[in-house]
């Protein structure tokens, strides 16, 4: 009896979809099969079995019977070990830390391996290093160069073996050097030497070194030869098609060179083992010497148009002719004139070949056929198709089009050709009937508007008409238009476009140059602008440089006003101003340059704080600008004792006076004190120039450029010598001293080039000729002695190298800088010698020897000088950042060094240091006794000569900061502190002073202010007028706090507030009130009362304001109407936009019923009497239009329903399947799931063994 298990349709289909076609041997159940449905074997075939033996494993079994291969590990690990000996880092005690550690760790960082480190009993180190297989090899190799001691040893190998060695592209030599950890070193092919130099540790070097002898060794069993054979019979060599070089190459195993035929060369050449070389060159040769005793040749006329044919694509047809006929066929070359072509071959095989060689010649032919050279892309058509019909059916015809010549050639088989030319010709005659052309003349001008925007015009004619337009390139500056097409459509897009270029030419244009740097304001914010005057006028462009307007004449009369009042908003002005003053000027935290911004309504513009540029730029109205340039000036002269002077000089020679790019006018600036000089816009006809700066400096820049400008009007001559940059500083000298000394001897301007001149060799010598001539012989001698390199030497105490040597080599490079380059050379560390050298030029050795000799003579000078500062001012003293102390050592060239902090400040009871030769004794003694002597922690050490150190000291006690007090009252120290302590922090920011402010437990009114005297003041004078500010505020809130309250009806509260709170926030800004509601959850709260805070004034405004809109409310009426819920979503509208737009029509507020309502017909209105019922007429009346549209579309819903009679289908049985596992008979064992062998794991080796999911396979 069989059992029968049933599965449903889905699960069958998913079963199914997982099987391939040949498997599936039930593909659906129709009627006649459902009294006997499929058995689960039939349905579910099983899965193929493990073969028992080795041959039947080989067999594809499926995915179960593969065996899976292992997978690699991608990390991998290795251990170094590097002995003792070569250990390049040896102290013992500072393992894991040091120079060793750092560079293991650039070294994991470089090449992604992870590192560690350990120490042998031996004390050798072992590297263990993990990471994928090339990071490993790139680190042992960083391990061994950086933490190993390199040895190094040469091999000699053959030079021609060394390009063996390199590899294809380097790979090999850098793949030898990753295997062995070492640095090989291979002479350059210019190089005669043959030594080949490695780099490593010995075993690496032992390695290196094997590897390239056996390289070497395996090149020597390989031999090269080269074989003359004439070019004639390179073809026989080669054989048809390269066949018989070939075979002689697989047999030999020799690699064989025969040149190409358009290499001029004859010689053939062999490389491979010597025995195997030697049987290729013999066959060869006997080739050669048979083919050329038997061959002879003939030679033939073939027109050169019909060469190509017998050469074939790729020289085919050539090796064709040889293979059937044996015979080789020349052919001159393609620049040649000569039609000769030469066969060669055994007499007998001449006949074919020549019979060959004319079929192949006569097999193509050449022809043409006349067509209008404007017809040629209406033939060709739309992406080709017209000509791709033709080409494929004669794949083999090749047409060609000439552009301007009225002809298409045709190249191909002669057949081919005649009906491929009688289907063009026809082409061409049909569209000669039914096409046509004509040319207009329209100014280049106007064409861009005759193709339109993204060319919509165009675009139109000729979609319009069915025409071509072709309207030539910009840059062509053509004026022929020429129309293709239709005769009747080449007339009437002739008469549109010469009626739209006849209206051009009655429109004007006009150009507006405004300068680049304005387009963004004329463009305004995110276009605003812009947009805004292209909505109204279309047509205007904005090219790069120049707006171009072009509209008709009327509109440019209302737009270019405009523009001319943009342009008039972005007048701009430059004022040069000393870079110390900018921070003044700027303000703290900008409040003096937001002031002058916004009172001026201008924009300044100043530059980086790291830039160079002096010059400030003010953008705005002109009379603005000019206002704004006036109170920056202003705040210039109060600053410093500022001067301006005007000068008059001659316009003309205002361009020499500043020279090639401003060079002239720079140097004088630069040699007076950094002095401002402007001169008038170019053009203007001023004579006026403006010096500006300190008063001493600003006269010796008018006496300079007064007497530049009288030898100008004169006779000026200019020279131009060149010296190397570093021999500038030499040539001007310590201050200027040297050039000045030039200038006065000879009365000639010397200018060196500035920081950012391009040509930095260049000096320029201006003045009289003969002034000239002796300032440029004066500094070529200079120069020509700078050219003259010595070596000198001098002696220098060795316990004063350190502070030659010491923060890199500072005092070097300053003296290196100043003498022209000279090169100093102090002896190492640990010499003990006290030579000094010194190299290059004369002047500057000798210079530079006498400037190490004063510094010398200053540190033997030197004192050292305590200065006992309480240690709570040092950080005030030092200023931010050090700046005070830098700018006091640079001052009086003294060593200020300040003592360790002292975290507990207690009397130290160590000794105290004597630096300047004191006796220990009775001094310390009397210190320790004295309990008021300073602490250790309080002491400033001073280095320096004497005097200046003095000097130093007076500067450092004049930085102590004082302090003062100030009564301010105690309720208003929160709002001086301000915000997170903003206020008070801003304070000293301006004041550069300390605020202490008392602890609030206190409740104390003093403030202590700490800073410089000089700034006590003006901060304490700040701190009372804030007081006075914050008093005047208490007084403002204490009359803002006025409360008024009003007593609303609840009811009324929604509509007082509005929607989304526009009403109350209107009451609110209006009348700079706050208004409080009642809060509803509070029962506490009377709920009829509104809280007004504010001015009496304004409470009592805001109140009338109130009651004014509760009046109205209370006119108001509410009247319910009945409205068919069906219609509700319609009268409302999408989001509600139909309602809202009632409700503003007649000011009344509709409200509709609520989900779930007792009555859903129920609708609300509320409003003012008269309008309540104008707007219920106009909802009913919406109602009774939208019900019918309501009662139409149900009675289609009607007929739109299926039939209600129609039977149910009887529920799917499903898919059956007889002789189902699960159903079998309890004598049948069910599968052990816990068993490998029933249920083995992937790729295991498992006995064969019958299972109950199906018989073997």
């Amino acid at each position: 009896m069989s059992s029968v298990a049933v599965l449903t349709q889905e699960s069958f289909a998913e079963h199914r979809s997982g099987l391939v076609p040949q498997q599936i041997k039930v593909a659906t159940l129709n009627s006649e099969e459902e009294s006997d449905p499929p058995t689960y074997k039939d349905a579910f075939p099983p899965l193929p079995e493990k073969a028992a033996c080795l041959e039947s494993a080989q067999e594809p079994a499926g995915a179960w019977g593969n065996k899976i291969r292992p997978i690699k590990a991608s990390v991998i690990t290795q251990v170094f070990h590097v002995p003792l000996e070569e250990r390049k880092y040896k102290d013992m005690n500072q393992f894991g830390e040091g120079e060793q550690a750092k560079i293991c760790l650039e070294i994991m960082q470089r090449t992604g391996a992870h590192l560690e480190l350990s120490l042998a009993k031996d004390q050798g180190l072992s590297i263990m290093v993990s990471g994928k297989l090339d990071a490993v090899m790139k680190a042992r190799k960083d391990i061994v160069a950086r933490l190993q001691t390199q040895a190094s040893a040469t091999v000699a190998i053959p030079k021609e073996h060394h390009r063996f060695v390199i590899g294809k592209n380097g790979e090999k030599l850098q793949d030898l050097e990753l295997k062995t950890a070492t640095k090989i070193q291979i002479p350059r092919p210019d190089d005669p030497s043959n030594q080949i130099k490695i780099t490593g540790t010995k075993e690496g070097i032992e390695k290196a070194r094997h590897e390239v002898l056996l390289i070497s060794a395996e090149q020597d069993k390989r031999a090269v030869e080269r074989l003359e054979v004439e070019k004639a019979f390179h073809p026989f060599i080669a054989g048809p098609y390269n066949r018989l070089v070939g075979e002689i190459m697989q047999e030999t195993g020799t690699r064989i060179n025969i040149p190409p035929p358009s290499v001029n060369r004859t010689e053939i050449v062999f490389t491979g083992e010597k025995e195997q070389l030697a049987q290729a060159v013999a066959r060869i040769k006997k080739i050669y010497e048979e083919k050329k005793k038997k061959t002879t040749t003939i030679a033939v006329e073939v027109k050169k148009s019909q060469h190509k044919y017998v050469i074939g694509p790729k020289g085919n047809s050539l090796q064709e002719i040889l293979e059937r006929t044996g015979v080789s066929v020349e052919i001159p070359p393609s620049d040649s004139i000569s039609e000769t072509v030469i066969l060669r071959g055994e007499p007998e095989k001449l006949g074919q070949a020549l019979t060959e060689v004319y079929a192949k010649a006569n097999s193509f032919t050449v022809s043409s056929v006349a067509a209008p050279s404007w017809l040629h892309r209406f033939i060709i058509g739309k992406k080709g198709q017209n000509l791709a019909k033709i080409t494929q059916q004669m794949p083999k015809v090749h047409i060609e089009f000439t552009e301007g010549e009225d002809k298409i050639t045709l190249e191909g088989p002669t057949e081919d050709v005649s009906v491929a030319q009688e289907q063009i010709e026809s082409m061409v005659k049909d569209l000669i009937n039914r096409m046509d052309y004509v040319e207009i003349n329209i100014d280049h001008k106007f064409h861009r508007h005759l193709i339109g925007k993204s060319g919509a015009n165009i675009n139109r004619i000729k979609d319009q008409y069915k025409v071509s337009v072709r309207i030539p390139p910009d840059n062509e500056k053509s004026n022929l238009i020429r129309i293709e097409g239709d005769p009747q459509g080449v007339q009437q897009a002739k008469r549109e476009l010469l009626e739209l270029a006849s209206r051009m030419e009655n429109e004007r244009t006009k150009d507006l140059i405004i300068e680049q740097r304005f387009h963004r304001t004329i463009i305004g914010q995110k276009g605003e602008r812009i947009r805004e005057i292209r909505d109204k006028f279309p047509e205007v462009k904005f090219p790069r440089d120049f707006f171009f307007f072009f509209f008709f004449e009327t509109e440019f009369r209302s737009c270019y006003p405009g523009w001319s009042a943009m342009v008039e908003n972005s007048y701009s002005i430059s004022v040069p101003i000393f870079k110390q003053f900018h921070k003044n000027i700027i303000g703290k935290g900008g409040a003096n340059i937001k002031k002058i911004r916004e009172e001026s309504n201008t924009k300044i513009d100043l530059p980086a704080e790291n830039s160079n540029s002096e010059t400030i730029v003010i953008t705005g109205k002109r009379a603005n600008c000019e206002a704004a340039r006036s109170r920056i000036l202003s705040i210039q002269k109060d600053l410093a004792n500022i001067a301006e002077v005007e000068v008059s000089i001659p316009a003309k020679l205002h361009n020499s006076l500043i020279g090639t790019k401003g060079r002239l006018i720079r140097s004088i600036m630069e040699e007076c004190g950094g002095v401002h000089i402007h001169f008038p816009v170019e053009g203007s006809g001023s004579d006026t120039v403006v010096i500006r700066g300190p008063s001493s400096d600003v006269e010796k820049a008018k006496k300079q450029l007064l007497h530049l400008a009288e030898e100008k009007q004169t006779k000026s001559f200019t020279v131009d010598i060149r010296a190397k940059p570093e021999y500038h500083k030499f040539l001007i000298g310590k201050g200027g001293g040297k050039i000045r000394k030039v200038r006065d001897s000879t009365g000639a301007r010397v200018i060196f080039p500035a920081a950012e001149d391009k040509d930095q060799d260049l000096i320029t010598i201006i003045g009289k000729e003969d002034a000239v001539r002796e300032a440029q012989k004066e500094l070529e001698a200079l120069i020509q002695n700078l050219d003259n390199v010595v070596e000198d030497y001098m002696l220098v105490d060795p316990r004063h190298h350190r502070h030659f040597v010491i923060r890199r080599g500072q005092v070097l490079r300053e003296i290196a800088e100043e003498y022209g380059g000279v090169m100093v050379s102090f002896p190492r560390s640990g010499t003990q010698s006290d030579k000094v050298a010194l190299k290059g030029a004369k002047d500057c050795v000798e210079a530079a020897k006498r400037r190490i000799q004063e510094i010398i003579e200053d540190l033997e000078a030197q004192v050292t000088l305590e200065c006992a500062i309480p240690q709570k001012f040092h950080r005030s003293v030092m200023g931010p950042k050090g700046s005070r102390i830098q700018q006091i050592t640079r001052d009086f060239s003294v060593q200020i060094k300040f003592p360790d902090r002292e975290e507990n400040p207690v009397h130290s009871v160590e000794p105290v240091v004597q630096e300047n030769g004191d006796e220990a004794g009775e001094g310390r003694e009397a210190k320790d006794a004295d309990p008021g002597s300073p602490r250790r922690c309080d002491i400033i050490i001073i280095s320096g000569r004497k005097e200046k150190c003095e000097a130093a000291k007076e500067a450092l006690e004049a930085l102590v900061p004082v302090t003062i007090e100030v009564q301010v009252p105690f309720d208003l120290h929160r709002y001086i502190i301000g915000q997170k302590g903003s206020g008070i922090r801003k304070m000293m920011d301006e004041f550069e002073v300390n605020i202490h402010v008392p602890a609030p437990e206190l409740q104390s009114d003093i403030i202590a202010i700490t800073g410089l005297t000089a700034n006590l003041d003006r901060a304490k004078a700040g701190l009372l007028e804030r007081v006075k500010e914050l008093q005047a505020e208490q007084e403002d809130r204490a009359l803002r706090s006025f409360k008024l309250s009003v007593t609303v009806d609840p009811k009324y509260h929604p509509k007082i507030i509005g929607r989304k709170g526009t009403v109350i926030t209107q009451i609110r800004l209006e009348h700079d009130v706050n208004i409080q509601f009642p809060d509803k959850d509070d029962g506490s709260q009377p709920q009829d009362q509104i809280t007004i805070t504010g001015y009496e004034k304004n409470t009592e405004a805001a109140r009338d304001a109130i009651l004014r809109i509760v009046g109205e409310l209370e006119q108001m009426v509410s009247e319910d109407v009945p409205l068919d819920h069906r219609v509700h979503a319609r009268i409302i509208g999408a989001r509600g936009k139909a309602i809202r737009k009632i409700m503003d029509e007649f000011k009344v507020d509709i409200r509709f019923p609520q989900s779930g309502a007792p009555d859903p017909n129920c609708v609300t209105v509320t409003g003012l009497p008269e309008n309540v019922e104008e707007a219920i007429d106009h909802i009913l009346n919406l109602e009774e239009e939208y019900l019918a549209d309501v009662v139409d579309s149900e009675a289609l819903q009607v007929y739109m329903k299926p039939p209600a009679h129609e039977e149910a289908k009887a529920p799917s049985r499903g898919f059956v399947v007889r002789d189902a596992p699960w159903t079998a008979s309890s004598s049948e064992k069910a599968p052990d799931m816990s068993s490998s062998e029933e249920f083995p794991s992937f790729g295991a080796q498992v006995a064969p063994k019958t299972l109950p999911w199906g018989p073997k396979r």
